[in-house]
């Protein structure tokens, strides 16, 4: 029975790569192609003599085709419709001209003419310049004629700009006015002109510089000999202004070139990175892959072979280490010093005024008993059965097969046979999480820097993550980062960890209960075990009044607020405001002090200071870093708005260089709230998991997020990579228990206090203007304000004829007087007097 079934199957295949030869042949064929072409070229003629015919019969037919679908027009018959293409025609012309793009739809048969005549090989037209042609021609022709045509023409049956141009003119009218959509039609036809023209292009330069004009009447009908010499009259027309300008360009060309080669190089020697290799196994022994782990650490175990399938698990990345403290070692070193001679100075210890701080212990973490668990071989090999099944089907056939097995997801790479299309493969992804019964599967096509393809599978029992693994491990106990922050652990068991100081801004979002708040609590936590109190300041704003409270025992430890406050922790919206108006003026106070020590870092500062070579007074000190931690970022945006995101920007964008990073973290990752100023200046983003792809990629600039598994599954971003990482768990009462430990010491007097900004209310706000000396036209401004109950500076000039100075003065003083409340952006200023009665009586007693 064997042999006859080996018979059979050789030749099937056989047909199949006949059949497919025949097809590609078949496709291939000049006939063909010439055939296809006719028939497109006659849909565009017939399209075209459609929506010609609906000029002149259109109005007949309208009452015929509106609110109609297309199989009741034809069914109405032909007798009834007066366009020369019968109902067809008349109902795709309807839907063209009046629906879409007016008068301009006709550029969408003569397009397909054009495809036509191409598949023939009669015309070769570039294809690029036709298609941007036609779309541009589509918008710019229909808001052109809906401008022009539609107010020359307004009863007739023809929307001559059609519903998009009527659309977008009504818009642009209310927006930049008629002059300005002038305007926009002047450069529409530029742009056409240009694209069909490129010697035209030339010819408006010489005009603009000679002041002469350089169109002559024999240039006015193109011809294919000029758009195939574009090219070369480009090369002859360069007035001696571009010569000159082009000539300096190629001096700089050959130092710039130099300057980069060198950047690269340096780049490439600070961020390159080995991996090691993992074995992959050939798919003529399919039935059973050996799956393997990447080689991470340096212990591996190896699980007993079963049935020829040998998996080798990782064992946790690094061995933990619970000797003392790196600190205490720091410590024993600087002990040991040169003998003090009169010419040699100690160096300055910012440690010294709590020299007997203690870090927190690793026995205030609590152990997850999860690293044991060993491989569960039958779910490895039901998963890949129906991952090589289920590709089947769809007619994929992969040559290997490999697995890497995580703490929660185990990643599946598959090399696929050559002529697969990678886009085949990742819009298969519901159906391998529905054949895989998966909370949800994701698919990275390809791997970065592998050429295989990875398929991310949730694991049915997931090991928890423990803070203890992460802070006790090797790689975190010896890292010498200025801001080591631990998150977690990545998929082939590795701590993944990172400097805060080289993101330098990072931004977290997910939904509510995907462990957003336990991320936090994880950054903190390893930044309170690896920095002393002195070399580290923390502000936390917390909307929500609850999160950040267990900080609270360490305000004179670590915590940063404004020396008029109370409480650390902020929680009022009108403090978070004042607190980073007062950390931009800690940031301007940083970099005066780094100009007057000729640095550029923070890092170089507090070395130049350490070795004692900036004098304190002159105002020199030893500058720890702040990190600020803002939870709920959207409640904030919603409630304050500019006067939050203002300063945020500042920082972000500046702060970098003086020590001061920030962590914001929102649940509501929409687009109002991380604006495009806040995406740009935060390149670090964590993203939970979210609801929906929009969010995602709202976060991540794609998609993944709306893929995670939740419990602490999260991806990282630093650039174009996505790394996934397992977050580390740390409890509540973990959390609870480091704050005491550390707040039972001794601390300083005080919180570290922030600079208070001092707002000049001479200069800004209600007052300012002087009413002593008020502007002739005040009484009258004032009343044209209220009669009209709007606040607008524009309104009195046009009323008054005046310029947009005085008027602006003219607004200060009422806003002074009380009669318009303050600036709202581009909107109008509130105003607070309701009739001229009420009016009349504040302008007496003003007099």
């Amino acid at each position: 029975m064997a042999k006859r079934k080996k018979k059979r199957q050789r030749p099937r295949q056989k047909p199949k790569q006949g059949h497919k030869k025949r097809v590609i042949s078949f496709l291939k064929n000049e006939r063909v192609h010439f055939i296809g072409g006719v028939i497109v070229a006659f849909m565009g003629i017939f399209m075209l003599l459609a929506i010609v015919s609906f000029f002149f019969t259109g109005a007949a037919d309208q009452s015929k085709v509106i609110n109609k679908t297309y199989l009741e027009v034809v069914r109405s018959g032909t007798s009834e419709i007066d366009n020369w293409t019968g109902a067809g025609g008349a109902y795709i012309a309807e839907i063209l001209v009046n629906d879409w793009f007016g008068l301009f739809s006709a550029l969408i048969p003569i397009f397909l003419i054009y495809i036509g005549l191409r598949i023939m090989n009669v015309w070769k037209f570039s294809f690029l310049k036709a298609l941007f042609i036609t779309a541009f021609g589509l918008v710019a022709g229909s808001v052109s004629s809906a401008f022009i045509l539609d107010k020359l023409f307004p009863d007739t049956h023809v929307k001559w700009g059609g519903a998009h141009g009527l659309q977008i003119e009504q818009m642009l009218e209310s927006s930049i006015g008629w002059p300005g959509v002038i305007l926009l039609i002047l450069l529409f036809i530029t742009i056409i002109v240009v694209t069909l023209r490129k010697s035209s292009m030339y010819k408006i330069q010489e005009t603009l510089i000679n002041g002469t004009s350089a169109f002559t009447p024999q240039n006015d009908i193109p011809d294919d000999s000029e758009e195939e010499n574009d090219d070369e009259s480009e090369k002859e027309y360069k007035p001696g202004l571009f010569k000159r300008f082009f000539a300096f360009l190629k001096k700089i060309k050959p130092v710039r070139a130099r300057e980069n080669e060198q950047e690269q190089d340096e780049e490439t020697d600070l961020m390159g990175q080995k991996e090691t290799p993992v074995t992959a196994y050939p798919l003529h022994n399919i039935k059973e892959p050996a799956i393997t782990t990447p080689k991470p650490p340096v212990i591996k175990k190896q699980v007993p072979v079963e049935n020829d399938f040998e998996v080798i698990v990782p064992e946790d990345d690094e061995t933990a280490i619970h000797s003392p403290h790196p600190e205490e070692t720091r410590k024993g070193e600087t002990e040991i010093l040169p003998e003090l001679t009169p010419e040699l100075q100690e160096d300055y210890n910012p440690r010294k005024d709590l020299s007997s701080f203690r870090f927190p212990t690793m026995n205030l973490l609590k152990v997850y008993n999860t690293g044991d668990r060993a491989v569960d071989m039958d779910e490895q090999n039901e998963n890949k059965e129906k991952i090589i099944h289920t590709l089947r089907n769809y007619g994929i056939e992969i040559t290997s097969i490999k697995a890497t097995v995580g703490p929660t997801i185990t990643l599946y790479e598959i090399v696929p046979q050559a002529g697969v299309r990678i886009s085949k493969i990742r819009n298969l992804e519901d159906d391998i999480a529905l054949s895989l019964s998966a909370l949800g599967i994701r698919i990275i096509a390809p791997m970065p820097g592998k050429g295989t393809i990875g398929i991310e599978v949730p694991n049915k029992d997931p090991q928890i993550v423990s803070m203890q693994s992460v802070i006790s491990s090797k790689k975190f106990q010896e890292c010498d980062f200025e801001l080591p922050v631990a998150l977690g652990k990545t998929i082939t068991n590795e701590v993944f960890m990172f400097d805060l100081t080289k993101m330098p801004h990072l931004l977290v979002a997910g939904a509510t209960g995907q462990g957003k708040s336990v991320g936090l609590n994880a950054i903190i936590t390893s930044l309170l075990y690896k920095k002393h109190p002195s070399e580290m300041k923390m502000v936390l704003v917390d909307p929500k009044m609850v999160e950040f409270n267990i900080y609270s025992a360490i305000e004179k430890h670590y915590l940063a607020k404004l020396p008029d406050e109370e409480k650390a922790i902020i929680t009022d919206i009108t403090k978070v405001t004042q607190t980073l108006n007062s950390l931009t003026k800690e940031m301007d106070d940083r970099y005066e002090l780094l100009m007057k020590a000729h640095v550029r870092t923070i890092k170089e500062y507090n070395e130049k200071f350490i070795k004692r070579r900036l004098n304190p007074e002159k105002g020199h000190r030893y500058m720890p870093y702040i990190v600020v931690v803002i939870d709920e970022f959207g409640d904030l945006i919603m409630t304050a708005g500019k006067e939050i995101e203002m300063p945020i920007a500042r920082i972000a964008q500046k702060a970098r260089a003086v020590g001061i990073h920030m962590v914001i973290a929102t649940q509501r990752p929409t687009t109002n709230i991380i604006t495009g100023t806040i995406k740009a200046n935060f390149p670090a983003r964590m993203a939970f998991r979210v609801t929906s792809q929009i969010d995602s990629r709202t976060i991540l600039d794609m998609s993944g997020a709306n893929q995670l598994i939740g419990r602490g599954d999260m991806l990282f971003s630093q650039g174009s990579n996505l790394i996934r990482i397992q977050c580390a768990f740390v409890d509540t009462p973990e959390v609870e228990d480091i704050s005491q430990y550390i707040g039972k010491q001794q601390g300083y007097d005080f919180a570290f206090p922030l600079p208070e900004v001092i707002s000049d209310s001479t200069d800004i706000g209600p007052g300012s203007a002087d009413l002593s000396d008020k502007d002739p036209l005040f009484d009258e401004a004032a009343r044209l304000i209220v009669v009209h109950q709007q606040g607008s500076t524009s309104l009195i000039q046009r009323k008054f004829s005046i310029g947009y100075n005085r008027a602006g003065r003219l607004m200060d003083q009422l806003e002074a007087a009380g009669i318009v409340g303050a600036v709202q952006g581009s909107k109008p200023r509130e105003v607070f007097i309701a009739d001229e009665y009420s009016l009349e009586k504040l302008l007496n007693s003003l007099r």
